[in-house]
């Protein structure tokens, strides 16, 4: 149909806007943590390693509240894990929040690899790893969580977080292998396509209903200055 001066009407891209009812969700990977030592195991909480934040880890931290200070969150989440807290302290000062537990997005149990095991093996290239890249799920690690196990877990998190929070923004601080997982869930993937997450990076979830949208992936631009800062940061 042509307008009054005879023109076509045109229809242009537009930029998105999520649904109405949606929840937008800020997954964020907790900053860099303290390197595990030989013989030093970090201390557990339920089971899992709980080391703190680094040195560069708290730098990282800084960088997240500054790249989201302006932007209009409602609530944020972090897990049982110190490492979530201390990501997100930064950023709840700025916005005069109290940050929400939400155990279900908690890092997957590594079993008896916990308490910094786990990084070892991977240095030293144990050959379950081959087996879990083969599977694509972490029960190849003894006593670990399996693939099945922690993707349901995951789901029930971010389903109660869409409950409590239509229509809002929130950030949830968590771990690498629980945005993975929260990822392959929305978009169908194999289990670890998303696992590779770097530290303090951003990845967007929109979720209305039982419609999960994958907005954005490992967004690290506000970390542009972090090979400099790694060079300065104490050991």
């Amino acid at each position: 149909m042509s307008g009054a001066s005879g023109e076509k009407p045109e229809y242009g891209q537009r930029a998105f806007q999520a649904p109405e009812g949606a929840t937008e969700i800020l997954l964020v990977r907790h900053g860099q943590s303290a390197p595990y030592r030989d013989g030093e195991p970090f201390p557990l909480v339920d089971g899992h390693g709980d080391p703190p934040l680094s040195p560069h880890g708290r730098w990282q931290a800084e960088r997240v509240a500054d790249r989201l200070r302006h932007v209009e969150i409602d609530a944020v989440y972090v897990t049982t894990l110190r490492r979530t807290h201390e990501t997100a302290a930064p950023l709840v000062a700025l916005l005069d929040l109290y940050p929400l537990v939400e155990p279900d997005l908690r890092e997957v149990h590594l079993g008896e690899w916990e308490g910094g095991v786990f990084r070892a093996m991977a240095a030293q290239g144990h050959p379950a790893f081959a087996q879990i890249d083969a599977t694509q799920d972490w029960a190849a690690i003894p006593g670990a969580e399996t693939a099945a196990a922690l993707r349901a877990r995951v789901r029930a998190a971010i389903e109660r977080i869409h409950e409590a929070h239509p229509g809002e923004r929130v950030v949830a601080v968590s771990h690498g292998g629980a945005i993975g997982a929260v990822l392959a869930e929305a978009s169908g993937a194999r289990t670890l396509a998303f696992a590779s997450a770097d530290n303090a990076s951003i990845s967007h979830l929109v979720v209305v209903g039982d419609r999960w949208i994958v907005r954005r992936f490992n967004d690290t631009g506000h970390l542009a200055g972090e090979l400099s800062a790694a060079a300065e940061a104490p050991t």
